[in-house]
């Protein structure tokens, strides 16, 4: 299992905050995507640390940014993307989650 789906979209979502942020003042995107990213980056150092939490920590934040992005998925391009790669991401990572509980 790779590290670099988490690394991409963590980058992605704190980018992505700080732009919603710039361009419209938008104090809630700043903090979604610093929150979700963080926590994105954090799964995804601990992953490939083969530290404990990393693949709970990348669910949780794929399950945020699907369950925040999701409502809105119907509102432009953005929304549905983000929606997108959240639930490949949820199903990447609760898929290997899934299996390796299963081999304890």
């Amino acid at each position: 299992m790779s590290a670099y789906p988490a690394y991409i979209i963590g980058g992605l979502s704190i980018v992505g905050g700080v732009a919603g942020f710039a361009r419209r003042r938008s104090v809630p995107s700043l903090v979604g995507g610093v929150t979700v990213g963080l926590l994105f980056l954090y799964g995804a150092d601990a992953i490939r640390k083969g530290a404990p939490n990393g693949l709970e920590a990348a669910c949780a934040a794929s399950a945020l940014l699907l369950l925040s992005s999701l409502p809105r998925a119907t509102k432009g391009p953005v929304p549905a993307t983000l929606a997108l790669l959240a639930l490949g991401a949820g199903t990447y990572y609760g898929r290997a989650y899934f299996a390796l509980r299963s081999l304890q």
